[in-house]
């Protein structure tokens, strides 16, 4: 129990944040799943224009610092790195 006003208001404002947080960090996960999700059918074009789509919501997120920077490039990277084999089998 907090024994101050702001020691409240900071235990009120952190429970705040941390619920934004999750609701961000599922959008980040929901990303980068339907871009994985494309892979998983086969269809190199779909999955190209998830990747474009979805990119910019995982920079999104690194700039809120939801996760970190270099996190973010990792994911795209690795999510690329799967499309553009799609791409070279078809």
């Amino acid at each position: 129990m907090a024994n101050t006003k702001q020691a409240a208001k900071r235990a009120r404002k952190s429970t705040q944040q941390r619920a934004s947080n999750m609701s961000l960090r599922t959008t980040l996960r929901s990303a980068i799943k339907k871009v994985q999700k494309a892979i998983g059918v086969g269809d190199a074009k779909a999955a190209a224009t998830s990747l474009d789509k979805e990119s910019s919501t995982i920079d999104r997120m690194a700039s809120r610092k939801i996760i970190h920077r270099n996190k973010a490039a990792r994911h795209k990277s690795r999510l690329a790195k799967r499309v553009k084999a799609l791409a070279k089998q078809a």
